[in-house]
């Protein structure tokens, strides 16, 4: 079974079990995240599409930790005026693990 779930402006296609990476929330490691913008849901019968959303689904997931994605490098430079900017920038996720999907 699977499900297709909408987050932060994403789409994300879960499975239960999966761990899933999706934007930072201010939550403590063991707490329950709820899904609320189901798209799609599929199993062994056939697939449900909802028009956005299906009404009554719903997927559970647990906050597992809270990760930093990879160093993004910037660098800025102004040619032939010795003008030299190099920044950086980690992003902040929450790691989840999804545990049931309720259609």
């Amino acid at each position: 079974m699977y499900a297709i779930i909408a987050d932060s402006g994403q789409q994300f296609k879960v499975e239960e079990g999966q761990k899933l990476q999706v934007d930072y929330r201010d939550m403590a490691v063991g707490d329950t995240l709820t899904f609320e913008e189901v798209l799609a849901v599929g199993d062994g019968a056939g697939l449900k599409i909802g028009r956005p959303t299906l009404a009554g689904a719903k997927v559970v997931a647990e906050v597992v930790a809270v990760t930093q994605g990879p160093k993004l490098v910037i660098q800025r430079m102004r040619r032939r005026k010795n003008s030299r900017r190099k920044t950086g920038h980690r992003q902040i996720y929450t790691e989840v693990k999804i545990n049931s999907i309720v259609s």
